[in-house]
C-alpha cells in the first residue's frame, strides 16, 4: 500500500507537471468588433465579415472569440467602447462601417491592431499612405465618391443650379463630406447646400429646406444612421420628387433613382480577411489598404419615370444594374 508521503509526493509532480502544459495552451484569440450601428440592419454585413474570418482559418465559437460593441447610432458612445476593448486587451479591433469606429479605435490605442472600413482614410488622417499604412491600423477603403457623385448629378439633372447634401453631424466624417462636396460643385459651376440631420424627425425637417433652397437634386452619403432609415429617406424624395443618388444599390432597389458605390458585402468580407491575417501574425504597417475594384451603378427606371425624368444613354450604358 503507498504510504501518505509518497502519495503527496507523487500529486506534486502531476500539479508540477500539469501546470507547464496549461500555460502552454493559448486561450482563444479575442476580436473586439466596433460598430456606429445597430446589430439588425447590420446582419447581413457582419455575415460577410465572418465569411472572410473563415477563410483565413477563425470560426467564431470555435476558435476565435467576438465581443460585439454597438453604438446604436449614437455616435458619441464610440469613444467610451472602444476604450472598453482596449481595456480588455483584444487581440484586434475590427472598426468597420464608417469613420467614426474607425477614429474612437484609433484614439483609443496605438498598439492593437485595428482593421477598419472607411471612405477615404488618408485623407481623414487615419493612415499615412493606402500602400503604406505605417501604424497599427489598416483596412478597406470605400473611396471619397461626393465628386463622383456630382457629376452624375449634373449629368442626370442637367439644368440643376443647387445641389443639395445631407449631412449627419454626429457623423465624423460630415465636415470632410462637405468640403469635398463644396469643391466638386464649384468646378461643375453648382451651388451645394448643405442639410444636417441626425434623427428620424431632423431628417422630416430637411426636406421642406431642401425645397424652400430649390435645389434641383439630393445626394445622400454614406452614413450608419441614414442606412438604418433607408425607407424613410427613399419615401421622402419620392414624395418632395427630388431626383436623388445614393451610395449603395440597396437604397436603388427600394425605389430610389440611382445608386453609386462599392459593394458594402465585398468591403466587409475583405475586412473579415484582414482580421484573419492579422490574428495569424501579420503587421497592419505590412498590409496595404485595399481599394475596392468594383463599383455598383444601379438605375431605377421605374422611379425616373415617376420623376418625369429621362437618364441619359450614357448613364444607361454604364449601369450594371438597371431596374425596370
Amino acid at each position: 500500500m503507498m504510504k501518505r508521503r509518497e502519495f503527496l509526493v507523487l500529486v506534486g509532480s502531476a500539479i508540477a507537471v500539469a501546470r507547464p502544459l496549461r500555460a502552454q495552451q493559448k486561450a482563444m484569440p479575442v476580436i473586439g468588433f466596433l460598430s456606429g450601428t445597430s446589430p439588425g440592419p447590420t446582419a447581413p454585413l457582419v455575415a460577410a465579415f465572418l465569411q472572410g474570418l473563415s477563410e483565413t482559418g477563425y470560426v467564431e465559437g470555435q476558435n476565435v472569440v467576438i465581443q460585439y460593441r454597438w453604438a446604436e447610432n449614437h455616435y458619441d458612445r464610440l469613444p467610451a467602447l472602444a476604450a472598453d476593448l482596449v481595456a480588455r486587451k483584444v487581440d484586434v479591433i475590427a472598426a468597420i462601417g464608417g469613420f467614426s469606429p474607425a477614429l474612437a479605435a484609433k484614439n483609443a490605442t496605438t498598439t492593437i491592431p485595428i482593421v477598419f472600413g472607411a471612405g477615404d482614410p488618408v485623407g481623414l488622417g487615419l493612415v499615412a499612405s493606402l500602400a503604406r499604412p505605417g501604424s497599427n491600423l489598416t483596412g478597406v477603403s470605400s473611396l471619397d465618391l461626393i465628386p463622383k457623385r456630382v457629376e452624375m448629378v449634373s449629368e442626370f439633372v442637367p439644368g440643376a443650379k443647387v445641389i443639395a447634401v445631407l449631412v449627419n453631424p454626429g457623423n465624423a466624417v460630415a465636415q470632410h463630406t462637405i468640403q469635398s462636396g463644396t469643391e466638386a460643385a464649384r468646378a461643375k459651376g453648382v451651388q451645394l447646400r448643405v442639410l444636417e440631420a441626425s434623427t428620424e424627425s431632423e431628417i422630416d425637417a430637411a426636406f421642406p429646406t431642401l425645397l424652400q433652397q430649390q435645389a434641383g437634386a439630393l445626394i445622400l452619403p454614406s452614413d450608419p444612421f441614414f442606412n438604418s432609415q433607408r425607407d424613410q429617406l427613399v419615401a421622402l424624395v419620392a414624395r418632395h420628387a427630388i431626383p436623388a443618388i445614393y451610395d449603395w444599390r440597396e437604397y436603388a432597389v427600394a425605389g430610389g433613382l440611382i445608386s453609386y458605390g462599392p459593394s458594402r458585402t465585398g468591403i466587409w468580407h475583405q475586412c473579415g480577411i484582414y482580421a484573419g491575417k492579422i490574428l495569424k501574425g501579420a503587421k497592419p504597417a505590412d498590409l496595404p489598404v485595399e481599394q475596392p475594384t468594383r463599383f455598383e451603378l444601379v438605375v431605377n427606371l421605374r422611379t425616373a419615370k415617376e420623376l418625369g425624368l429621362t437618364i441619359p444613354p450614357s448613364i444607361l450604358a454604364r449601369a450594371d444594374e438597371v431596374i425596370e
